[in-house]
């Protein structure tokens, strides 16, 4: 009976000197994602808190290189080329080191993402891009380091860093007008409905030649056996912008009807808006 008992202790201190202990990290991980135009972006870092102490010029050194969070590399990962002050970042993953400064920080994407902190050697041939980006003042204090992603547009975002009082966005360039044009070119040897409306869309957004949105829209129009309320008030945007009042009226009447049809009162309230601006209600 001793024998089993001393057994069943030394077990349970066995299982006991075996269990790890979970307790909350005082810097927790955090992973990012945001789609800019065609590209998909990720960062992943480390946030560790402010918890009262004076951060930048104290605990973050002024003009020395910083990993940018807490422990291992803040990594940031674009899924297509991306320009970064004026030069090509290949697509793929880079660590963001930084120095900051007073009134601006030097922005380093570093090739080598292996690292724990620092690279024990740094390596000038492994900086992809430089940039010097002012820093902003924030009007509220920010308790734990955060990086976003801001003031996305079709080909263009900021990697927003923010702690304490301090801003900094990282102006980066995306190639996605060329993709969408290459891509457009392409598919108009033989496109859809679909396809012209996408096409059509992408040009009234972004400013192109709207004469050319304007016939890419008549085609889709022309190639959908039943046009959707919310393809005839695009149209009528595309005709309005154009400069062709009558017909833009007349798209946003058919799409009005539509809407009530359907019982859409979103587009029922854009469409009246739009045709009593015009003249028409």
């Amino acid at each position: 009976m001793k024998k089993i008992l001393t057994l069943t202790v030394a077990l349970a201190f066995g299982v006991i000197s075996f269990a790890q202990i979970s307790t909350p990290q005082p810097s927790p991980f955090q992973k990012i994602e945001q789609r800019v135009g065609l590209t998909d972006v990720s960062v992943e870092y480390s946030r560790p808190s402010a918890k009262g102490r004076h951060i930048y010029g104290n605990l973050v050194p002024f003009d020395k290189m910083w990993r940018t969070g807490a422990n291992n590399n803040t990594v940031i990962r674009f899924s297509n080329d991306v320009i970064v002050n004026g030069k090509t970042l290949k697509a793929g993953s880079y660590a963001l080191y930084t120095k900051p400064g007073v009134s601006s920080w030097d922005v380093y994407f570093y090739s080598d993402t292996n690292n724990w902190g620092l690279p024990d050697k740094w390596d000038d041939s492994k900086v992809a891009a430089h940039i010097n980006v002012p820093t902003s003042h924030l009007s509220s204090e920010i308790e734990t380091f955060t990086i976003t992603i801001d003031d996305i547009t079709h080909d263009a975002a900021k990697i927003g860093i923010r702690w304490v009082n301090t801003y900094v966005g990282i102006p980066v360039q995306f190639k996605t007008d060329e993709a969408v044009l290459a891509n457009i070119h392409n598919v108009m040897n033989g496109p859809s409905a679909n396809d012209y409306y996408a096409a059509a869309i992408y040009y009234f957004e972004t400013g192109k030649d709207i004469q050319q949105a304007k016939k890419w829209i008549d085609k889709s129009m022309e190639l959908s056996e039943n046009p959707m309320f919310w393809q005839l008030r695009q149209q009528a945007l595309i005709y309005m912008k154009a400069g062709d009042k009558k017909g833009a009226i007349a798209a946003a009447k058919k799409s009005l009807e539509l809407a009530k049809k359907a019982k859409n009162d979103d587009y029922v309230a854009l469409n009246t808006k739009s045709l009593q601006e015009w003249g028409a209600l």
